[in-house]
């Protein structure tokens, strides 16, 4: 494991290689952290069955692959979660570096590494503080999050470091939760009731998240949005059975004819202006 010293020499030499199988940490202190390391590390320590777990949103996925090529792009996914994005990527030619600060995180997607047999030249592990990134200006061709700008007070500083570390004429991706959803309700009662697993988050408007990214420094390129896929009340409910041993199905109807002509719906509807006022998730590149 690198000190924060010895990682910011090496990226200044333009030397980014780990000893095989090792997760490089550099999160001396994290001050930014709502909620703190234990919350994210007791959540990831309970997902080990990672393939139960629900993916990301997969407008995150499409979005950098029908916007970018990024095949020999330099790409960073900060607060990497389980890494599932950032391993497709690996597959299309990429170079990517996972960073988080829980350690439990870095544990799975290091799993999944050696499970698909990719090369640290493919997927390099970091634990360090996303506002305090150990790397030089103009790193990164791509640097893209989900899921995690909500989660502070004050995220411009955050889109801030993304800016520094990413090239001149590269591209960052913020992924957020959508403030007008049944999801924001639920959330908020959970929250007022001290029972939100996060213990704390907020929300976004689409002109909210373009304000912020703007504010950070970078040009907007492109928006969209996503419902969640299966819908949310399925989600709950599978999950609430699964406490008493019944298993759903992880996507119902998977393959069938409604299913693809759902998801060819909801696809088409990504990047309109109006749907960005009722999908769950949504999302912004800049430049």
């Amino acid at each position: 494991i690198l000190t924060s010293h010895q990682r910011v020499k090496k990226m200044s030499d333009a030397d980014n290689t780990m000893a095989p199988g090792t997760i490089s940490d550099s999160s001396e202190k994290n001050e930014h952290a709502e909620p703190d390391q234990e919350i994210w590390n007791r959540f990831w320590r309970n997902k080990k069955e990672i393939d139960k777990v629900y993916p990301s949103s997969p407008s995150v996925l499409k979005t950098i692959t029908k916007q970018l090529d990024v095949k020999g792009m330099k790409i960073l996914e900060v607060g990497a979660g389980s890494g599932r994005d950032s391993i497709e990527l690996t597959r299309l030619g990429a170079q990517v570096t996972v960073l988080d600060f829980a350690q439990e995180s870095l544990h799975i997607i290091n799993k999944l590494k050696k499970e698909h047999n990719i090369g640290d030249e493919q997927l390099s592990l970091i634990r360090a503080d996303a506002f305090s990134t150990p790397y030089p200006d103009g790193t990164f061709d791509l640097v893209f999050h989900q899921g995690l700008a909500e989660h502070f007070r004050n995220p411009l500083p955050l889109l801030e470091e993304n800016y520094r570390i990413t090239k001149p004429g590269g591209y960052c991706l913020c992924d957020v939760p959508q403030t007008f959803h049944f999801y924001t309700i639920i959330k908020k009662t959970l929250i007022a009731m001290d029972k939100w697993f996060a213990g704390w988050e907020t929300q976004l408007t689409m002109p909210q998240l373009k304000k912020l990214m703007s504010k950070s420094g970078f040009e907007i390129t492109y928006t969209y949005g996503d419902w969640m896929r299966p819908n949310l009340f399925y989600r709950i409910l599978r999950e609430a059975l699964l406490k008493y041993g019944i298993q759903l199905p992880k996507y119902p109807l998977e393959n069938s004819l409604y299913a693809r002509l759902k998801d060819k719906l909801l696809d088409s509807l990504a990047d309109k202006n109006l749907a960005h006022w009722t999908q769950l998730s949504i999302g912004v590149l800049g430049r």
